[in-house]
């Protein structure tokens, strides 16, 4: 599954603004934006992302 999948998944079961989840996730609140818009991150983003969302789930219970 494309990366922008997962997060756009993980934003609606989380109820998180795009620009929330990319400001704690990579620092960068246009993140999400970017990759609706094509933006292709490199592994070591990737990662980090995935490494947040895994983190968060549980921590948050999700």
């Amino acid at each position: 599954m494309p990366l922008i999948r997962k997060i756009e998944i993980f934003l609606r079961e989380n109820k998180i603004p795009w620009t929330k989840f990319g400001r704690l996730s990579v620092r960068d609140p246009r993140f999400v934006e970017d990759l609706r818009n094509g933006r292709q991150p490199g592994k070591a983003v990737s990662r980090r992302v995935e490494d947040f969302m895994s983190i968060w789930r549980e921590d948050h219970g999700a």
